[in-house]
């Protein structure tokens, strides 16, 4: 009985990092679709959610389970409760994606994101992309050095946020409301995966020590 419930740890584990992998391929196709104004990509992130969606039911599931039947202490119990912590915040990293791709899919067939603007895009899609590839790997090998390191990276992306609002707040911004809005929400939700990988680092410092790290406020 006791095998079997270390395998259940485990697979909660396994679904986790499986998540990361889905989110990252969603930030990617989000991405590509929004720079390339390509309708169908978009539609296959917004489609593909689902699955993400699935995945945290599977979680929630299984870790409620173990919580009544097994009776966790300790560090198991810390593992449970950070799974529960750490696939919301998977979901929304996914819900994130999604409204990438809604907006490449708004402004079909035109580029939602002017020319002088991709450069900042396509960079904070890097380090997006490259946090959530991180914290895969955070989770598997339960990395604490490595979740605090993670941070380094979020900087980069606050820094490219402020970098695109100085574009669009220069006298000589040429694209009017619309593109901006557009800009300023990209910006927005860039930054936001990247805090969500934030938050799941340091659900597993958590995890590993027991020490409760401050959160990013997640909206």
């Amino acid at each position: 009985m006791r095998n079997a419930y270390f395998d259940q740890l485990d697979s909660i584990v396994d679904e986790l990092v499986d998540m990361t992998h889905v989110v990252k391929v969603a930030v990617s196709l989000a991405t590509q679709a929004l720079l390339t104004a390509d309708a169908e990509i978009a539609e296959k992130v917004i489609s593909d959610d689902a699955a993400i969606d699935a995945a945290r039911e599977r979680v929630e599931e299984r870790s409620f389970e173990l919580l009544a039947l097994q009776q966790p202490v300790a560090s198991d119990l810390r593992m449970l409760v950070a799974a529960l912590r750490m696939v919301a915040d998977l979901e929304r990293m996914g819900d994130l994606s999604v409204h990438v791709a809604k907006v490449a899919r708004l402004r079909v067939p035109q580029v939602a994101v002017p020319a002088e603007i991709v450069p900042t895009i396509e960079r904070m899609a890097t380090v997006a992309e490259k946090m959530v590839d991180t914290v895969a790997g955070i989770i598997a090998e339960r990395d604490v050095e490595g979740a605090r390191q993670l941070e380094e990276d979020d900087e980069e992306m606050d820094q490219l946020r402020r970098s695109s609002f100085r574009l669009m707040l220069d006298d000589s911004w040429p694209h009017g409301v619309e593109p901006a809005v557009d800009i300023a929400l990209l910006g927005r939700y860039y930054e936001r995966i990247a805090d969500h990988a934030v938050s799941l680092a340091r659900r597993v410092v958590y995890l590993v020590t027991g020490e409760t790290v401050t959160t990013v406020d997640h909206l």
